[in-house]
């Protein structure tokens, strides 16, 4: 993590060594380099644990499976491998909604996630660069006679949302005839797409495709409405971190941390760079 940082330190502390006059030892770099991992650390996990906030059923968040015990998801395995790098603890936040994650964050009880960062969220909350970005679309069950995202908004129509979401702010603006109905949890929006209480559910592809495989014969509906746009968030006033932050954003891209972390989650709807 943060090489190119690292690499700057590693030339502060021998220009510093030669002008001193004395041997050269990597010693000084390694105790340089801690100190600077440190001081992030600090920033960036204030309490001396790196809280990750994390809601459930998502795979852009946090999947479990009860059966293994497994438990992966972008946010979870990005912030542990955070923490590792920071040299603290990983502590696990969980909120039943991204919107509560979100929460927990303002009042200073979440370090980190990773989420849409929407223009809203970035009054509330900072955002490093993109991370990756997916698809926003619809899901319907079996009977539904939607064959596209664009059949969706008739008269008598009821879509689901996921309550304090960015899809619950947006629909409204751009859909002329259907009605908006929240959904607590994810958990709840499922169970309410098979009772009938909506006619789809709108969200990214990656949370739709996951809750397809749980509702035999639902469809995501080919098109999108709209992207999301991923990035880390952390809480305001900690500015000091933010290019620390996007340079271990664009290693995990690279490394191969982020695709792992994707194929383990088995999440769809990704828009290609």
């Amino acid at each position: 993590m943060f090489s190119t940082w690292r690499s700057a330190a590693f030339a502060l502390a021998i220009s510093l060594v030669l002008a001193s006059g004395a041997p050269i030892h990597r010693t000084a770099y390694a105790q340089s380099a801690q100190t600077d991992i440190a001081a992030l650390a600090s920033v960036l996990a204030p309490t001396g644990k790196l809280r990750v906030g994390v809601y459930p059923g998502s795979p852009t968040s946090m999947l479990r499976d009860e059966k293994t015990g497994r438990t992966n998801g972008v946010s979870y395995e990005v912030g542990q491998e955070l923490a590792r790098r920071l040299n603290v603890p990983f502590e696990l936040v969980v909120r039943p909604s991204l919107a509560q994650v979100i929460e927990a964050m303002t009042k200073g009880e979440v370090d980190f996630t990773i989420t849409n960062a929407s223009a809203a969220r970035a009054k509330i909350v900072d955002f490093s660069k993109t991370v990756l970005s997916v698809e926003l679309g619809f899901l319907v069950t079996k009977d539904s006679p939607a064959g596209s995202a664009q059949d969706v908004d008739r008269p008598g129509a009821r879509i689901g949302v996921s309550k304090g979401s960015t899809s619950e702010q947006t629909l409204p603006r751009m859909l002329k005839n259907a009605a908006i109905v929240p959904a607590a949890t994810l958990q709840d929006a499922g169970r309410m797409l098979a009772a009938g209480e909506f006619d789809a559910f709108a969200t990214n592809k990656s949370i739709l495709f996951g809750m397809a495989d749980t509702l035999p014969g639902s469809r995501v509906l080919e098109g999108r409405w709209g992207e999301e746009h991923m990035a880390a968030a952390i809480p305001k006033g900690r500015e000091a971190a933010h290019s620390k932050l996007n340079d271990f954003v664009a290693e995990a891209q690279k490394n191969g941390l982020l695709a792992g972390a994707i194929e383990r989650a088995g999440l769809r709807g990704i828009l290609k760079p």
